[in-house]
């Protein structure tokens, strides 16, 4: 598992360090040179002589930046160093200039800035270390002009003729100090210009900005570089975001022993698809099968039933008891609450059945037999909620569902506003509904009670019409499987659901390597994936 801590963590584990003399700088320096020097070595050959630039502001992530160069310089590198501030890092610029380094003092001459962006742009590696942990909000002043500068020169140059440099496209490979300058570090926001890392070398721990979208995506491969830092120390809350990593899915996954049977395994009721929208049925039960639910139950009319046991002839259409529910997948939005052009076509009866499912979930309903069991709420079952449900409902909107909840309880949002910050507007919804939320995403956020995750696990490919009912499906057996357990744990929900986007994700891959796939084909892989994950453990 990743776990990523807060800047205020960080800095909170590394201060009796400090205090005790401990050479922080000098550990994370000597790594990050280690790492530049593996990855040219490894792009170009022999590094005697590939340029380096090095963009370096006040914080210590500067600092850092300045002495890594150092390094570079005493092993052959052409290394030159742009400082974009006035107050730098003396230490660290004298060692590099005393290893044969260049510097350049942009802070006193800005009429340089394009010269500086244009030789950037034709280096082997950029050093990014304009800003450190503690800065907050979006790129200022020079910083901001660099980084905007190279930006647009780096995409000029991309795929252009030129000298040989770190990467295959002509531009300079970009490391990331600690994280990239100008991302929210704590919360993944993206306010400003970022220059695009290849590598992010983080320092101690994972941040929690190079988990979460938008700002994951401009991290690249992030390599974390222990420093001797004590995260966990008494006392000390959980980490901020988490990550599960395949080894924990399998590790955690109930496999079924000799005694079991198919009501000791998970049973899972469905309530989806409509006549309009049949497939959604069909993907979502799919999907529930072939996770290794022990029986799934469609409720739903004779007609798409019948599509339903045309696809899958185990499903069992009468009623009885159930493990978890899966309610919404296409079905229309509730009339009563959903907004124009969102309640398109008849429910077949849907809306009433899955009030009734949702009502037996969590045990408002006298006589239910088992007591409430965990709920998977999609797309058109989020306009039948109650006001406040409980932890075991996963709510699973997409960021224009998601939206549409916000506002449904007065949240002043527009979608834009749920992109830009997709944990805290999951959040927020989680604070409002009391539910479980799983923001479906190029990086699924899952927010529940005192817990976050962020599972970047899918291809692009995944964007595809019937992938959400998939999901559904595969969430929806899972939670079946550990009913109680999710029941009697609110934070158990929210690990079950990241561990579903992670099998949904690695299914996807799976399917078609590099190339598109069908929501079908995603949840056809669905039992090979898991066969690997159990394997691996």
């Amino acid at each position: 598992m990743i776990s990523a801590w807060t800047a205020a963590d960080v800095r909170a584990a590394e201060e009796p360090l400090l205090e005790a003399g401990v050479p922080l700088m000098e550990r994370a320096s000597f790594a990050l040179a280690v790492h530049v020097l593996r990855e040219v070595a490894a792009r170009r050959g022999p590094v005697r002589g590939a340029r380096v630039v090095v963009l370096a502001g006040a914080g210590n992530n500067g600092g850092d930046a300045l002495h890594a160069g150092a390094v570079l310089a005493r092993r052959g590198l052409a290394v030159t160093a742009v400082l974009v501030a006035e107050r730098f890092h003396a230490g660290g610029r004298a060692a590099l200039e005393l290893a044969g380094g260049r510097v350049v003092e942009l802070f006193a001459a800005p009429e340089r800035l394009d010269a500086v962006a244009d030789d950037a742009a034709r280096a082997d590696v950029v050093l990014d270390g304009l800003v450190g942990i503690g800065a907050r909000g979006p790129l200022r002043g020079l910083a901001q002009d660099a980084a905007s500068g190279l930006v647009a020169r780096i995409d000029r140059r991309a795929g252009a003729d030129g000298p040989l440099t770190a990467t295959a496209d002509g531009r300079p490979w970009v490391v990331a100090v600690d994280v990239p300058s100008g991302i929210g570090v704590d919360d993944g926001a993206v306010a400003g210009p970022v220059l695009p890392a290849d590598r992010t070398v983080t320092f101690g721990a994972v941040k929690p900005g190079l988990l979460l979208p938008p700002a994951a995506r401009l991290a690249g491969e992030v390599s974390v570089v222990d420093i001797g830092l004590d995260l966990r120390p008494d006392g000390a809350g959980p980490s901020a975001v988490r990550r599960l990593e395949p080894a924990d899915v399998g590790a955690s996954w109930p496999v079924p022993g000799a005694a079991d049977h198919k009501y000791t395994r998970g049973v899972v009721g469905v309530v989806a698809g409509t006549a309009t929208y049949p497939g959604a049925a069909v993907l979502t039960t799919t999907a529930a099968v072939r996770t290794g639910a022990g029986m799934v139950r469609y409720r739903g009319s004779a007609e798409v039933g019948g599509r339903v046991l045309d696809a899958r002839p185990e499903v069992v259409t009468a009623p009885g008891r159930v493990q978890s529910w899966v309610v919404g997948p296409g079905i229309p939005g509730d009339p009563e609450t959903a907004h124009e052009g969102e309640a398109d076509g008849l429910d077949d009866g849907q809306h009433e059945r899955g009030r009734a499912c949702l009502a037996a979930a969590a045990g408002r309903l006298a006589g239910t037999a088992g007591g409430p069991v965990p709920a998977v709420v999609d797309a058109g079952g989020l306009g039948l909620l109650d006001e406040r449900v409980p932890a075991w409902f996963v709510l699973t909107p997409h960021a224009g569902e998601l939206t549409a909840l916000l506002r449904s309880r007065g949240e002043d949002v527009r979608r834009p506003d749920v992109e830009a910050e997709p944990l805290r507007w999951a959040r927020r919804a989680h604070e409002l509904t009391g539910a479980t939320v799983l923001l479906k995403g190029g990086v699924t956020v899952v927010a529940g009670p005192g817990v976050a995750w962020a599972q970047a696990d899918g291809p692009g490919w995944l964007a595809t019409a019937g992938a959400g009912d998939v999901l559904a499906g595969v969430l929806g057996a899972m939670l079946a499987a550990r009913s109680r357990d999710v029941v009697e744990d609110p934070a158990l929900a929210a690990e079950v659901a990241a561990a579903a986007a992670l099998v949904h994700g690695r299914a996807a891959q799976r399917a078609n390597p590099g190339g598109p796939v069908a929501a079908l084909d995603v949840a056809h892989a669905v039992p090979g994936e898991i066969g690997d994950l159990l394997a691996a453990v």
